[in-house]
């Protein structure tokens, strides 16, 4: 009964260090063994017995009062779900969280250090630099980081580091009743936990994505791991819960038509929705950064291909003022995206290059001087050298710029839909034929033939491109399920009126600047329905 007792303050208590060093000092419950080991020789892992758990909920309170978790978000909680047909049906339990993984895809793709990886395993972030992108939880495969909505910074369960440094188990270990949380150096190969993941069959949330998560459950069913594999209660309530029907929320199961993983009769009894991290910011932001890369690419073709003076008023002056406003536009979505816009800044002072985030703002900066020298170069001089050589590199940093969020996107692992090898090239036919749409307008008659003719053929190679990504095999149920809704869920919309538009492009030899311009424009709802579809997909 003590040993009860004293666990349950322990989590209770959750900032009074004089007492928890007290616990470690006298040996009682919830409290680690003593090791004089580094932080080197260390590897945390987590086990959960599901044969164990009874679902009681009370790591998912512990945890909350320990950490001072808001209500609406959790760094833990237990996902339910009926398994079976009645009288044959089994309630099966998961406790669902971060897998602290040994390839963190987090970590990667943060742009501030904000998540970082401690040398004993740990995946912990630091509030101080968080900016608020959501890049982590666009990373995230397991949908375990969320948005504290009191300050507006990324967070998510830190394997309690700070009672693990003090020698105190997680809080959600040392209240669970039944055991089943467990916690263990993998380093150790005479650790109970250890001894049990390499002795015992053991299964991984999404191990393809070879994140090597250190998150292990034994005895949990695949109707649970599988955030496809059950499908949702009919009308809008779980258990005893509401399902929350916010349009910027995913709710787990499925309703993605035949493209899941369901083969058995499961439901969901009990779970939580999660997030979208990138909203109608990011779509405009890929579609004004066309504006302004394809703007300027377009141009250095045409005058290439001498059918557009480099000495007209629409080449020399209109073009590279568009560009720049479509820039200044896309920096503006870019930082008015972010849940903290006031550490913008962090990008550059506290920048972590391994981040496409990082890269690409240099990039948008590099796009942006180029473009303002070749506008200066225009009014101030007429030297053909200086002209060619602010010119070719300007079309190579535009190329670059239209093409990084492809990088970008294939950082963000958690979204099968991004990592199709057809993005890249994607990316810059629509920076093109959005560019050569602009220049059909700004720059008059001038070249006109050559840009509507070869905005056309753009439009024909864009919708190529289109019926590859959404017809040809994908290798994962995510990805199939993403597809079904950008083309017949809850973003064929957009998807098919931006489709519809851009495939007037075809006629604008015929029908003139118009169509073209009416072709760009699609582009945009073609962009959403395909930003948004990715991130459509439960993944928890």
């Amino acid at each position: 009964m003590g040993e009860i007792e004293l666990r349950a303050e322990s989590w209770l208590t959750p900032v009074d260090r004089e007492l928890k060093i007290r616990f470690k000092l006298v040996g009682l419950g919830g409290v680690l063994p003593k090791v004089a080991l580094s932080e080197s020789e260390i590897t945390w892992v987590k086990l959960i017995d599901q044969t164990k758990c009874i679902g009681c909920h009370a790591c998912s309170v512990a945890c909350k009062s320990e950490n001072s978790v808001p209500i609406g978000v959790n760094r833990t909680y237990v996902k339910a779900v009926d398994v079976g047909v009645f009288p044959q049906v089994r309630r099966n339990f998961q406790v669902t969280r971060c897998n602290h993984c040994l390839n963190p895809p987090c970590v990667a793709i943060c742009p501030t250090g904000a998540m970082y990886q401690r040398s004993d395993g740990i995946v912990d972030f630091d509030k101080a630099n968080c900016i608020g992108c959501k890049a982590c939880m666009a990373a995230c495969p397991y949908d375990a980081i969320f948005i504290n909505p009191d300050d507006h910074t990324a967070e998510k369960c830190n394997f309690c580091a700070h009672r693990i440094d003090v020698g105190l188990e997680p809080a959600c270990v040392s209240v669970c009743p039944t055991e089943a949380i467990l916690i263990g150096n993998l380093k150790n190969p005479t650790d109970k936990v250890s001894a049990i993941i390499h002795r015992e069959p053991v299964k991984v949330r999404r191990g393809e994505k070879s994140t090597r998560p250190k998150l292990f459950y034994k005895g949990a069913h695949e109707a649970t791991l599988d955030p496809l594999a059950a499908s949702r209660p009919e009308g809008d309530v779980f258990m005893w819960s509401q399902m929350n029907q916010d349009p910027h929320l995913i709710n787990s199961g499925h309703d993605f038509g035949d493209h899941t993983n369901h083969s058995v009769e499961a439901k969901l009894a009990y779970d939580v929705s999660h997030s979208v991290p990138w909203g109608v910011r990011v779509s405009a932001y890929t579609w004004t950064k066309g504006i302004a890369t394809g703007t300027t690419m377009g141009l250095g073709l045409a005058i290439l291909a001498n059918k557009i003076p480099s000495g007209s008023s629409g080449s020399v002056l209109l073009a590279p003022l568009v560009a720049l406003f479509a820039l200044a536009i896309t920096g503006l979505l870019l930082i008015a995206d972010l849940k903290r816009p006031e550490r913008f800044i962090f990008l550059f002072t506290k920048a972590r290059f391994e981040s496409w985030l990082v890269k690409g703002g240099i990039l948008l900066g590099l796009d942006g001087a180029l473009t303002l020298a070749w506008l200066l170069q225009g009014e101030l001089t007429s030297s053909a050298v200086l002209r060619g050589v602010i010119g070719g590199l300007l079309f190579v940093v535009s190329a670059m710029t239209a093409t990084y969020t492809a990088f970008l996107f294939a950082q963000a692992r958690a979204r099968d839909l991004w990592q199709s090898p057809l993005r890249l090239p994607h990316l810059l036919v629509q920076c093109l034929l959005v560019g050569f749409g602009v220049l059909a307008l700004v720059d008059g008659k001038v070249g006109e033939g050559f840009l509507l003719r070869t905005g056309a053929a753009l439009v024909v190679l864009h919708l190529l491109l289109v019926l590859g990504e959404t017809t040809m095999a994908h290798p994962t149920s995510h990805a199939k399920a993403a597809v079904w809704n950008m083309t017949r869920g809850k973003f064929r919309r957009p998807f098919w009126i931006g489709m519809a538009l851009t495939a007037l492009g075809i006629f604008a030899p015929l029908g003139g600047v118009s169509l073209m311009v009416i072709a760009a424009i699609g582009i945009l709802g073609y962009e959403h329905a395909y930003i948004q579809s990715g991130q459509s997909v439960p993944l928890a």
